[in-house]
């Protein structure tokens, strides 16, 4: 006779694998959706000509998005580029200079600030970003600026990511273990040579890994980079250029869709289009994380 024990063990455990590849395919559905939605459109124009066009006209059946996926580029690069080493140093300094106590303070204001919501975040950067790169750091470079760029964006965007960033790098950095350290310094290695060489070396897939989780909010993030890119449907040629990304262009727009053919197509390509880039993104990443992975492991 069966152990009912054995048998309910099996339950719960297939139970368990249909729900996880139930999860699993709601990527492939969200994507198959986005298709399926988005399938008009490309009767009427190519892949080629939607990738390349920068004319968006929707009225006259134009739908170029050159210029929306350029402006998403700048921002996640500008925002990547800014966010990145402040937080690494920040990490650092929480999990190997700081005291007990400042850590307990710092920490939980940092989680704090992943819980503003995004419009307060784009609020913040129309009345203190935008005027800051308006007034001191454009002039520089250019004569005149708004101030309404995709490097205000990639700020505001910064900052954004900056308690992700901070708090996984933080918990990578922590699990690195005492004993290396310790025999670093024991061979006559500074602190901050042990830090280099040994702690972020050890902990360097960890750090891809809070990257990619970084990149990916950049990525999709909507209302604050809508507040402060400009929204200009043209692709940026500098830093202080306005810039429209693909999230914006959704937001902004989906309303209106009803009333002009192939507009709803075109947003829903957009959405898939965004979609595709994470998922790729996120693909090549973990492809690198594996390997990275396996050279400090083997």
């Amino acid at each position: 006779m069966v152990n009912p024990r054995i048998i309910k063990d099996k339950v719960i455990a297939n139970a368990m694998l249909v729900l996880s590849l139930a999860s699993v395919s709601l990527v492939f559905l969200i994507g198959f959706g986005l298709y399926y939605r988005a399938a008009p459109l490309f009767e009427e124009q190519s892949l080629l000509s939607l990738f390349h066009t920068s004319e968006w006209a929707p009225s006259n059946g134009k739908f170029g998005f050159y210029p929306f996926i350029m402006g998403t580029l700048w921002v996640t690069f500008i925002a990547i580029v800014v966010a990145l080493p402040l937080c690494l140093l920040t990490a650092i300094y929480v999990t190997e200079y700081a005291k007990p106590s400042v850590r307990r303070i710092f920490l939980p204001l940092v989680n704090i600030l992943a819980g503003i919501p995004p419009v307060i975040y784009g609020v913040w950067g129309i009345f203190f970003v935008v005027p800051i790169v308006r007034e001191h750091i454009a002039p520089p470079f250019m004569e005149y600026s708004s101030g309404y760029t995709v490097f205000t964006g990639g700020l505001v965007l910064a900052v954004m990511i900056f308690p992700i960033l901070v708090s996984i790098v933080s918990e990578v950095l922590r699990t690195i273990p005492k004993e290396l350290k310790d025999a670093s310094l024991s061979l006559g290695a500074t602190k901050w040579e042990t830090i280099k060489k040994v702690v972020i070396k050890r902990a360097l897939p960890g750090i891809v890994a809070a990257t990619v989780l970084a990149v990916s909010r950049a990525f999709g993030e909507t209302i604050a980079v809508l507040m402060v890119c400009g929204n200009v449907p043209v692709a940026p040629t500098t830093a202080f250029d306005g810039g429209y990304p693909l999230p914006a262009l959704i937001a902004n727009n989906f309303g209106e869709m009803m009333s002009i053919p192939l507009y709803d197509s075109a947003l829903m390509f957009a959405a898939l289009l965004l979609f595709v880039i994470i998922f790729l993104f996120n693909l090549v990443s973990r492809i690198i994380l594996n390997s990275i992975e396996y050279k400090y492991n083997s």
